[in-house]
């Protein structure tokens, strides 16, 4: 499965940046690539950078850090619920609320990559489980019509552009 199988009508168009961020990438294959990208890229910094910001207002390297791995787990939750066929209409969540509420600035770089890397294990895990019918499944968040594939192309779009982010501004 490709991003270039996705329809537009499978996701929020928020969300577009993600998937343009991956190229036509294979869903699975990107997961697990994109696990070692990431885990190499982490491997790289050290942990004085973990409470630098940017610029004012913007989250620390930390905070960017929790972020992403609270994201991946909203969206395998959701997916989880949609591939079991759960019709519920799931709320959105507040980003700017879990940040300042993650205890980032106590946390360590080894932490975060442990962490990391088990829910990523996880997202894997998941999504090795579902087959063809599920991964097509669709449900409602935060309003809009979601397919379980669609999240799991987010999870790693939502990934590679914050890798962006990161290479580009976090570790100059």
């Amino acid at each position: 499965m490709f991003v270039s199988d996705l329809s537009i009508s499978e996701y929020n168009p928020f969300y577009q940046t993600y998937i343009n961020a991956l190229g036509n990438v294979g869903l699975m294959e990107e997961m697990v690539q994109g696990k070692k990208d990431f885990l190499l890229l982490l491997e790289q910094i050290p942990d004085s950078k973990l409470p630098f910001s940017y610029a004012e207002g913007k989250w620390t390297l930390a905070e960017a850090l929790v972020h992403m791995i609270d994201t991946e787990r909203i969206f395998q939750y959701r997916s989880l619920r949609f591939a079991r066929n759960d019709k519920t209409d799931l709320a959105g969540f507040e980003q700017d609320e879990y940040v300042p509420n993650s205890n980032a600035k106590n946390r360590a770089l080894k932490d975060l990559m442990e962490e990391y890397s088990v829910v990523r294990d996880a997202t894997i895990t998941l999504f090795k489980s579902f087959d063809e019918d599920m991964l097509k499944r669709m449900g409602k968040a935060n309003g809009f019509p979601m397919s379980v594939r669609a999240m799991g192309f987010i999870i790693n779009g939502h990934q590679a552009h914050h890798m962006k982010i990161i290479k580009e501004r976090y570790l100059v």
